[in-house]
């Protein structure tokens, strides 16, 4: 065996990469999970289900001022 090989080393660097390509997988996880929350909470469908009684007033409310405009 050469002097400047290391038996350890390349378990070492595989188990680095190991580890590398779990965060990667991780972080891909929380950015997928990430994007759907932030579309569920600028989704007005969304927001008007869970909110019906504040979408039909600011509708009437909108109704009422774009009415009266002029």
């Amino acid at each position: 065996m050469p002097a400047d090989e290391d038996p350890t080393g390349d378990a070492a660097v595989v188990r680095a990469v190991a580890e590398l390509e779990d965060a990667r997988d991780r972080f891909s996880l929380s950015v997928t999970a990430l994007e759907r929350q932030v579309a569920r909470t600028f989704d007005w469908r969304e927001w008007v289900r869970r909110k019906p009684g504040t979408a039909l007033a600011l509708a009437f409310g909108l109704g009422i001022f774009l009415g009266r405009r002029k």
